[in-house]
C-alpha cells in the first residue's frame, strides 16, 4: 500500500473495505493463535475467544493501533483494551481529551462511545505470553491495511509500542530505518497521514515508570494539536 487514493470510493466499495478490515471472529489464518483461542474456548466458554473487531466510528480521524488482545482483557470481553489495566489508562485518557463519551466500566455493554477515534490492534487474536510471532504479525497486517483504507477521514495514527509501529510502517511499504520508533516521535507518512508513537500503556510499562500518565497525556496533547 503506497497511497491513500483508494479511500475515495463509492458506498458499495466502502462497505466492502470495512468488511475486509475486520476478520471473522473465528478467523483461522494463524494456526498457533487459533489453537490458543480454542483452548480458552473450552475452559472459558463465556469469553469472546475470537478475533477482536475494531471499536469506534467509521468517520474517525484518529486510529489507535495496539499490539494484540489481552488474554483477560479483549479476548474475554470482545472489545479492544476492555477489561485490563491498559484499558483503564487508555480510556481514561481518551475521556480527558474528548475522544469518548459515557463511562468506561471495563465491559462491552457499558454504553461507552468513542468520538472521532477508533481503536484496533496489529494482531487481532490473543497470542500466548502476549507475544505474536513474525508470521502472525505479517498475516494480520492485511486487516490493518484495510482498516486504514476504510477510514476516509483518517488524519492521525497512534501506535502503542514497537510492534504496532513496525507493522504500521510496513503496511505503508516504508523503511523502518527511516521511521524509527520513539515515544512521542512524529512521522509524516504516505497520503498526508501523521504517525505518532507511544510506549504501550501496559501495566508493566507503567509499573516500571517507562510510561507515566503524564507522558501518555503528552502524546494526546500532540494528537489534539494535529487534529485541531
Amino acid at each position: 500500500m503506497t497511497s491513500r487514493s483508494d479511500i475515495s470510493m463509492g458506498p458499495d466499495r466502502a462497505a466492502g473495505a470495512r468488511s475486509a478490515a475486520e476478520p471473522s471472529s473465528n478467523c483461522e489464518l494463524c494456526p498457533r493463535l487459533t489453537a490458543f483461542r480454542t483452548t480458552y474456548a473450552r475452559t472459558e466458554p463465556d469469553w469472546f475467544n475470537g478475533a477482536v473487531p475494531s471499536f469506534g466510528p467509521d468517520d474517525a480521524r484518529l486510529l489507535i493501533v495496539g499490539l494484540a488482545p489481552g488474554l483477560k482483557g479483549a479476548n474475554r470481553t470482545g472489545r479492544p483494551f476492555t477489561g485490563d489495566y491498559a484499558g483503564d489508562l487508555l480510556y481514561a485518557t481518551l475521556s480527558e481529551f474528548g475522544f469518548s463519551k459515557g463511562n468506561y466500566e471495563a465491559r462491552p455493554d457499558d454504553g461507552l462511545e468513542l468520538v472521532d477515534c477508533m481503536i484496533s490492534n496489529a494482531v487481532r487474536c490473543v497470542p500466548p505470553a502476549n507475544k505474536p510471532n513474525g508470521a502472525e504479525i505479517k498475516t494480520c497486517r492485511q486487516f490493518l491495511m484495510n482498516r486504514i483504507n476504510a477510514l476516509p477521514e483518517l488524519k492521525v495514527i497512534l501506535v502503542l509500542g514497537r510492534i504496532a509501529h513496525d507493522s504500521t510502517v510496513s503496511a505503508f511499504n516504508l523503511r523502518r530505518a527511516d521511521h524509527p520508533f520513539g515515544h512521542c516521535a512524529k512521522h509524516e507518512i504516505t497520503g498526508g497521514l501523521t504517525l505518532i508513537d507511544s510506549y504501550h500503556c501496559s501495566r508493566y510499562n507503567t509499573n516500571t515508570g517507562r510510561l507515566t500518565a503524564e507522558m501518555f497525556r503528552q502524546v494526546f496533547t500532540q494528537i489534539r494539536k494535529e487534529l485541531g
